[in-house]
């Protein structure tokens, strides 16, 4: 895999992203709209034209649900040989990227805290620099991740 801002001789060893979790707010945004639009088909059943109100609402549920899916897909992170890549998508004209070098790390830790996390399992990952600290937050298989990362940043060393 390639990406932009790849320097020469780096190469990409692990990518992840953020729990599909973090999209939810765009499903819940769907499934509020939906039944509002079904409110009126209630209050008057013999009104055959309320159907396609009820579409343009479930039109406009469905573009909330991808606008929340869009944040979430384009914001990922990617490990290489030297550093780790933070790509944030945080509108849709809107995005950040922050990089930390693997050299500049001096500890590492993750968690996993509550029950839905443990059942859904996604947690934090704690990376400590001189610079402060780097919390990579609702992490897909966040032991998974740390091993990796962990991995990669002792060979480094």
């Amino acid at each position: 895999m390639e990406f932009e801002g790849q320097r020469k001789g780096e190469e990409v060893i692990y990518v992840f992203r953020r729990h599909i979790f973090t999209a939810i707010k765009g499903f819940l945004w769907f499934i509020v709209v939906t039944a509002l639009g079904l409110i009126p088909m209630f209050i008057w059943p013999d009104n055959g034209q309320l159907f396609f109100v009820w579409l343009i609402f479930v039109g406009v549920g469905v573009l909330g649900a991808a606008y929340s899916w869009t944040l979430w897909h384009f914001s990922f992170y990617i490990v290489t040989n030297q550093r780790l890549r933070q790509v944030r998508q945080k509108g849709l004209f809107n995005k950040s990227v922050v990089d930390l070098e693997l050299g500049d790390i001096m500890n590492m830790s993750y968690g996993v805290h509550g029950l839905f996390a443990t059942i859904f399992d996604y947690g934090a990952i704690l990376i400590q620099t001189e610079a402060g600290d780097l919390v990579l937050s609702m992490v897909s298989h966040p032991e998974v991740v740390y091993n990796e990362l962990e991995n990669t940043w002792h060979d480094k060393r």
